[in-house]
């Protein structure tokens, strides 16, 4: 298999920090279409007189499928994770509890529940429980009462 031959490696930055530090965790970050394009430049550049192993180039699309795969199990997980949240949270209505919100300790009866979604990651959402005007997130209950 042939190599890239024109790498730079990463430059320290401030403190000591590399570029691929400060961007990530270098290859770990690699998604699907960065991993196409590298495969690609790599068959650009092959020796044509020593070109690429079939085996290897099974092995690399086995890993673009793999990859692939883990992507989609994670966004199903994390979906699944969001919609338990707020399970949970419509759970708690009228059940007293005790957390913490931004402004301190809040004990008292839940209102209600409400989902927040991030502007820049419509994915996103962060499930808020409401006790009287004080709101908390659900990651941030401490303790749930018996009803009575």
């Amino acid at each position: 298999m042939s190599r890239i031959t024109n790498f730079t490696p990463p430059v320290p930055g401030p403190g000591g920090a590399s570029s691929v530090d400060q961007a990530g965790e270098g290859f770990n970050d690699l998604d699907i279409d960065s991993f196409l394009s590298l495969l690609i430049a790599e068959m650009q550049n092959q020796d044509p007189m020593n070109p690429m192993d079939n085996a290897a180039m099974i092995e690399q699309v086995g890993q673009i499928r793999s990859i692939g795969a883990t992507n989609q199990l994670t966004e199903s997980l994390s979906s699944l994770s969001a919609n338990q949240q707020l399970v949970t949270a419509s759970n708690l209505i009228g059940r007293q509890v005790k957390g913490i919100s931004d402004n301190g300790e809040v004990t008292g009866v839940v209102d209600k529940i409400s989902v927040n979604i991030d502007e820049n990651d419509r994915n996103s959402r962060t499930v808020k429980v409401h006790v009287g005007d004080r709101t908390m997130d659900i990651d941030n209950i401490r303790q749930i009462n018996q009803q009575s």
